[in-house]
Formats: structure tokens, sequence, C-alpha cells
């Protein structure tokens, strides 16, 4: 599968995750798979682009959590993202809270499922002999 191809479906993916959230936390709403799409396609940027620079911003209160308010700059990312996005709405902070986290965790098994093309690691074959 081409890169391309791959970004494409993990982007897809990714929707549908967002298009179950609902289902599991109250206050969230998506309304349509234009909204997911797009919500899905916006939060892959901020995450690539963003977030890096407001974990370096704010590393000294992370390392002071041990991490644990990297789940808060999550948190405030994907309720911005929400506010952007027309037929996304999230109620208040703890529900952008656990949107994101769940939404991370469903993201996370849709990476592992599709496999890192990065992971080039040597593969050993039994059986076979050339």
């Amino acid at each position: 599968m081409g890169p391309r191809l791959r970004l494409l479906l993990q982007i897809a993916l990714n929707a549908v995750a967002l298009m179950l959230l609902p289902e599991l936390i109250d206050g969230l709403r998506v309304e349509s798979w234009t909204a997911a799409l797009l919500t899905a396609l916006l939060l892959g940027l901020i995450n690539a682009l963003v977030r890096p620079i407001l974990i370096l911003i704010t590393l000294p209160i992370t390392v002071l959590t041990l991490g644990l308010f990297t789940l808060v700059i999550n948190a405030f990312l994907f309720w911005g993202v929400a506010a952007l996005v027309s037929g996304v709405h999230v109620a208040d902070f703890w529900t952008a809270f656990w949107s994101a986290l769940l939404y991370s965790l469903l993201t996370w098994l849709v990476g592992l499922a599709l496999g890192d093309p990065r992971d080039r690691r040597v593969r050993i074959v039994v059986g076979r002999r050339d």
C-alpha cells in the first residue's frame, strides 16, 4: 500500500472512530461524515504541527505532573478543533478531555492495525532456504 493511500485510509478510519465517540460519551455530537472527516484531518494536522510546540512550551508543568498535563493539552486541542468545525459539538472541558483520551486510544489502534511504514525491523522467516 502506498503512503498516500495509507494516509487516506488512516484519516477515513479516524473519522469512523470519531463517529463512534458520541455513542460512548455524553455531551459530544458529530452530525455528519463530512464533519467527522474534516475533524479527523484537522486533528491530524494540529497534532503534527501545533501539539509539539505546545508540549515544548509547557514542558516544566508537564514534567511536574509526570506527563499528565499532556492530556490537558490534548483536550484543549480537541475542543478547539471541534469549535472550528461546524457539525461537531463538545459540551464542556470534561467532555473534550474524555473524548480526546478515547479518540487517542482509537486512533492508536487504527495506526497499529495499519502498521507503521517506518517500521523496518528485520523479520525472520522460519523454514525458508535461499
